[in-house]
């Protein structure tokens, strides 16, 4: 049985794996309206992957005997000053995200429930991982200064990713 302070905090990540997937969703809607579809193509793959988050740390809760509670998802942005106004905005979001998971890792610590830190730590290194893949793109679009033959270039290139769920075939 999990603990009540670990079983609020699950919770609350559910939610915010949730908002994190409905913002991606935003801002893969929002490249489409530019007509650039590989990077609504790369905010997609973005949005099935916060999915799998949500649904992963929603399944592992039911798994340790917690209850999960699921809550209204804010409102988001939906409106942006260009592609590289997105990925600095989706870098500040993914630190946020690190901070969360962090503060997970925190409270699985000081419960001492290794069962929970064991699972987490997935969590932990995935995000080191996506902090990196949004400052390479996020380099890569000052480069070319967010415009030009680079910009499409790179739409083409990320046109090319393809969902792969992390967790399949894997039990909670």
């Amino acid at each position: 049985m999990i603990k009540k302070a670990m079983e609020e905090a699950l919770n609350e990540q559910i939610n915010a794996e949730f908002l994190s997937a409905y913002l991606y969703l935003s801002m893969s809607a929002y490249f489409n309206s530019l007509g650039l579809a590989g990077y609504a193509n790369w905010m997609r793959i973005q949005h099935q992957e916060e999915l799998a988050h949500a649904t992963r740390f929603f399944d592992y809760l039911n798994e340790r005997g917690g209850k999960v509670r699921l809550t209204p998802i804010g409102e988001v942005q939906i409106d942006f000053n260009g592609v590289v106004d997105v990925f600095e905005r989706t870098l500040v979001h993914e630190q946020i995200v690190t901070g969360l998971i962090n503060r997970l890792m925190d409270i699985a610590m000081h419960e001492s429930d290794h069962a929970t830190k064991s699972f987490l730590q997935w969590f932990v290194d995935e995000q080191v991982e996506e902090e990196a893949n949004v400052e390479q793109i996020l380099h890569n679009l000052r480069l070319i200064k967010g415009e030009g033959q680079g910009l499409l270039m790179m739409d083409r290139e990320l046109q090319a990713r393809v969902f792969v769920d992390p967790f399949a075939g894997a039990k909670a």
